[in-house]
């Protein structure tokens, strides 16, 4: 070896010289970890903890090891198929040849890299690969428990079961390998040119025998990925949207679905195409191939159906597409469950006889007057008893066996809503320990009202007392509670937790110890690490009111429970309370939903509820629904049940093979718990929104569209659709009147007239036999009005009210002064050999305290118009006198309005403050009024004083205010029949005792429940 001294010498660079880490740094790394990993690992503990507790482990375990198993299988799996691209990729990379390029500088410069995009890239496609199927969880399991639905599409005959279980994994699994195709062949492009596999200028490119190989395989598997999409296309098409109706069209079945197979077909060979490069090594085969297979995508995939559909189809429409058309009525009927919809043509009379109502008098007795959607304020006045507690401004609708006879009911539950405290009020102990809990509920009937327009209470107070009986009426688990509350304390020590307030108690409340068994214990150090770390609350750790006895209690939303524990459920929009074996209990309902039931209409949440402002849209898309559980939630210790409603449901059997313990059959479904379930009103609005179109089975008038109809917008709030309506009535084939969910149609159109089409009613009457629901339960019943008889739309019906020239005189003078005037529910009935519509009007303040009375009620029949001040008289006004005999109302004559004693079961005299009514003086409640006009005036005249600065006319405003006061109290106290306690009132529990005007007056008389400091 020789050496040339004359070459200049390379400078001797130093050796880098090694940085050393900041310890600083690498503490703040390794803290930045820990927390993380403290976060995961007390979320992750909790959750575990709440599942055990509530007893749906399984639920929990099940459906993680399944995106466990999901994400380590498509996680490891793709990393693989990555990895192994690019190892092939420079495994076969050809040898360097000499010489010092462009390319070879830069693949000096990436040579450091190399290892860590072996590692790095697999392990990042991986781990969103795996994430991307793990959450495609339900698909998965749902195909390896999946049950028939025993009924065949009419296309392609396959078992339904196919295109709601097997059609989507089939899916997936193409669209995962189509991903990772094309991704690899990306990758190994890209190395190929980086290595000089790929070597070339402009247009002319050679690769070597490995680069061709790899390309060509990976191109081969593509088309075959290309390939099988097509081929399962062809089954798309019986869920796609058509222009008139949906499902597979006359163009589809013979044009789209021939060239699917053919396109699938041409696929399959350009990927054997690839295949030859391996030997030919001429690109040239396979991109003829792309290109002609691209060629024929546009003439065969597209041209060709638009000839067909222009000039074969088009000219004879309805007779081509009749077929298709039939099988879209007849698959949403079923999807829906709308096909047994009994029909009746129900030739409506526009003309009231004087007897017109003896037949129906049943019905007209439960005429619902007390709007559930308006009186929640006075529910909230009349009895909410403390600021701390509240009412849900939409109130809920069920029936109550009293004295022997079904009453519809307006109930609430008195919920906690700390809102209500003052600022200064509000610390974590007192959020968190000491207002833990509702109290009670509050039920009112449903058609009668106090003589001054109260809703009439037959359950209410605290603590609770009326017609329901003895009941655990601790509210734990409702809709406005805190997030998160800690019961529970050692024995022998004084109870914290603000049970109820009690006037005769020394500190003005009740407190109580929770004793049920609501949630996971927090007693050990580390429960209580883990739940602080959760929670983000130091103050678990430090509390002395944390003890080994104490609970937590979280997830306390109704709806939240069940979906945490049937994740594969859509839950109704509504829970109701029920009061149920001597427990209150939040029932809930749950649907199995699918989008894939071939030719069924699909339905968005988006357009069913956009104009109903109480639902929230969640987007959710279907086309296929039942309603297969009905929950409850204790509303004390959480306790969760799910029944299964509908057993015969192929997608609730598949989800029972999932989790085999977490359903209960409905014979354990008691007596009592059975006759306070219900048809589910969003499953009603689904079926009354595709009756709109549906409800037509014949083909040719399908295709016609003329008779179409709508659901009418509310009449009250043109915003929204008209909803559904609970209220007990007798259609015309019923022997006898039963709880129904109702609604009207009107006709179709861009601009229809508001001309009744239809009325809609269904038996929510579920009966009371354990374990056994009414056999007429769920039955769907229609009236079809005549197309040549105009029945007034509920649009029409309201204009009539509104300009009815009376009437609006007597409104006139109500709204005058500080008092509005609100219309309540447009009620539609079937009676008198016609349709009937009843509104209860109501009379509230504008400002201030709003407690809405109701003062009129409008009764409509074809076009004649009855207004009056109760139900029988505005009745009698339409149909003749004595026509109201025995209708709703709050006539003090026929004794409407008095309760039973709740410990006697005897009749009683009025109670100011549970709202009955009995035989009433004249006398008194003449002066009863005017006291109260009397309090009105004093309370407008002393906020005019105080405007102006006059302190003198403000004094004396406040004199004549409580002189008003005292008189109607000494008034109230003899309708009543007892003796005021004091001149000044003082002694009263009754809220309603202080005029409605000036509910300041008494609204300190109890003193407040002790406040915990901080």
């Amino acid at each position: 070896m020789t050496f040339d001294d004359d070459r200049p010498a390379r400078p001797v660079r130093p050796a880098p010289v090694p940085q050393r880490r900041s310890p600083l740094a690498i503490t703040a790394v390794v803290m930045g970890v820990l927390v993380l990993v403290g976060i995961a690992v007390a979320n992750l503990w909790t959750e575990v903890a709440w599942y055990q507790q509530v007893g749906f482990t399984d639920v929990w375990r099940i459906q993680w090891i399944a995106r466990i198993v999901l994400f380590l299988g498509a996680g490891l799996l793709a990393a693989l198929v990555i990895w192994l691209n690019l190892w092939v990729a420079k495994r076969v990379r050809p040898a360097r040849t000499g010489g010092r390029s462009q390319l070879d500088q830069m693949r000096e410069q990436i040579a450091p890299l190399e290892r860590l995009a072996m590692i790095a890239l697999p392990a990042v496609i991986g781990l969103v690969t795996g994430l991307a199927v793990s959450s495609q969880w339900e698909t998965v399991v749902a195909w390896m428990n999946h049950v028939e639905f025993g009924v065949e599409d009419p296309q392609f005959g396959q078992d339904v079961s196919f295109y709601v279980f097997t059609l989507p994994l089939l899916n997936l699994v193409v669209t995962l390998v189509l991903t990772l195709a094309v991704i690899s062949t990306l990758i190994a492009g890209f190395v190929h040119l980086l290595y000089g596999g790929i070597a070339g200028t402009g247009r002319s490119y050679v690769a070597s025998k490995g680069a061709r190989i790899q390309l060509a395989v990976l191109g081969a598997i593509v088309m075959l990925s290309i390939a099988a999409n097509y081929w399962l296309d062809r089954y798309g098409l019986l869920t796609k949207s058509g222009e008139r109706f949906y499902g597979a069209a006359y163009t589809d079945v013979n044009a789209i679905l021939p060239s699917r197979s053919i396109l699938a077909g041409i696929a399959v060979i350009v990927a054997l195409v690839f295949l030859v490069v391996i030997w030919r090594g001429d690109w040239r085969i396979p991109a003829i191939g792309i290109g002609l297979m691209v060629l024929s995508a546009v003439a065969i995939g597209g041209i060709y159906p638009a000839i067909v559909q222009r000039f074969q189809v088009a000219p004879n429409e309805q007779e081509f597409e009749a077929p298709f058309i039939q099988r879209n009525i007849d698959a949403t009927r079923f999807a829906y469950g709308i096909d047994e919809v009994e029909t009746t043509p129900y030739r409506a009379t526009t003309e009231a006889e004087a007897d017109a109502l003896r037949s129906d008098a049943d019905t007209t007795a439960q005429i619902r007057l007390l709007d559930p959607n308006i009186v929640s304020p006075a529910f909230q006045q009349l009895q909410q008893n403390k600021q701390y507690y509240n009412f849900a401004d939409l109130l809920n609708v069920d029936r109550y066996e009293i004295d022997g006879e079904l009453q519809d009911t307006v109930i609430a539950v008195r919920e906690l809503n700390l809102d209500g405290l003052g600022t200064e009020s509000r610390n974590w102990v007192n959020d968190h320990t000491v207002f833990t809990h509702g109290f009670g509920v509050v039920a009112a009937y449903g058609n009668r009202t106090t003589v001054d327009g109260q809703p009439s209470f037959f359950e209410g107070g605290i603590p609770s007392r009326g017609e329901l009986g003895e009941y655990e009426p601790r509210i734990y688990f409702g809709r406005t509670l805190p997030d998160y509350s800690i019961v529970g304390a050692p024995a022998g020590t004084a109870p914290w937790e603000l049970d109820f307030p009690d006037d005769d108690s020394a500190t003005g409340q009740v407190n109580t110890t929770y004793t049920g068994d609501g949630g996971p214990s927090i007693g050990s150090m580390f429960a209580k690490l883990m739940y602080a770390i959760r929670l983000g609350e130091e103050q678990i750790l430090f509390s002395d009111r944390v003890t080994p006895e104490s609970q937590i209690l979280y997830y306390r939303d109704p709806v939240e429970r069940v979906s945490r524990v049937a994740p594969y459920l859509e839950l109704d929009a509504t829970t109701y309370p029920a009061v149920v074996d001597g427990r209150v209990v939040w029932v809930v309902d749950g649907y199995t939903t699918t989008d894939q039931f071939p030719y069924s209409a699909p339905i968005s949440s988006d357009t069913l509820f956009a104009r109903q402002s109480e639902v929230p849209v969640t987007g959710t898309v279907l086309n296929y629904v039942r309603n297969s559980v009905k929950a409850t939630v204790d509303a004390y210790d959480g306790t969760v049940t799910l029944y299964a409603w509908d057993a015969e449901d192929p997608i609730l059997q598949t989800w029972q093979n999932v989790f085999p313990t977490s359903l209960q059959p409905m014979s354990d479904i008691s007596g009592d718990l059975m006759s306070h379930l219900r048809y589910p009103e969003d499953l009603f609005s689904i079926q009354r929104f595709q009756l709109t179109r549906y409800h037509v089975t014949d083909a040719s008038s399908f295709y016609s569209g003329q008779d179409f109809w709508r659901s009418p917008a509310d009449p009250t709030d043109d915003t929204r659709l008209q909803p559904p309506y609970y209220l007990t009535l007798q259609m015309p084939d019923q022997e006898e009147p039963s709880f129904s969910l109702t609604s009207n149609f009107i006709q179709g159109g861009d601009n229809p007239r508001n001309i009744l089409t239809g009325y809609l009613a269904v038996n929510s009457e579920t009966g009371s036999t354990e374990g056994q629901v009414d056999e007429d339960y769920g039955t769907l019943r229609l009236l079809e009005l005549p197309r040549d008889t105009t029945i007034p739309g509920p649009g029409q019906v309201q204009n009539n009210f509104n300009s009815n020239a009376d009437a609006q005189e007597t409104l006139n003078l109500l709204r005058q002064g500080e008092t509005d005037v609100v219309n309540g529910n447009l009620l539609t009935l079937p009676v008198g050999g016609g349709l009937l519509y009843v509104q209860p009007v109501y009379v509230q303040s504008k400002e201030g305290t709003r407690v809405p009375l109701l003062r009129k009620v409008f009764v409509s029949f074809g076009d004649q118009v009855g207004f009056a001040d109760t139900l029988p008289e505005a009745l009698d006004q339409v149909f003749g006198a004595g026509a109201g005999e025995g209708a709703a109302g709050s006539d003090p004559d026929d004794g409407v309005g008095a309760e039973p004693d709740p410990d006697t079961g005897e009749e009683q005299e009025p109670d100011p403050g549970t709202g009955t009514g009995g035989e009433l003086d004249p006398a008194a409640e003449a002066a009863l009024r005017d006291a109260l006009d009397r309090a009105n005036q004093a309370i407008q005249d002393g906020e005019a004083a105080l405007a102006e600065g006059d302190f003198a006319a403000y004094g004396e405003a406040q004199e004549r205010l409580q002189d008003a006061i005292t008189d109607a109290l000494e008034a109230e106290a003899i309708l009543a029949g007892a003796t005021p306690s004091g001149a000044s009132g003082e002694g009263s529990s009754s809220p309603s005792a202080t005029p409605s005007a000036a509910p300041s007056a008494t609204a300190e008389a109890s003193p407040e429940p002790e406040i915990v400091s901080p």
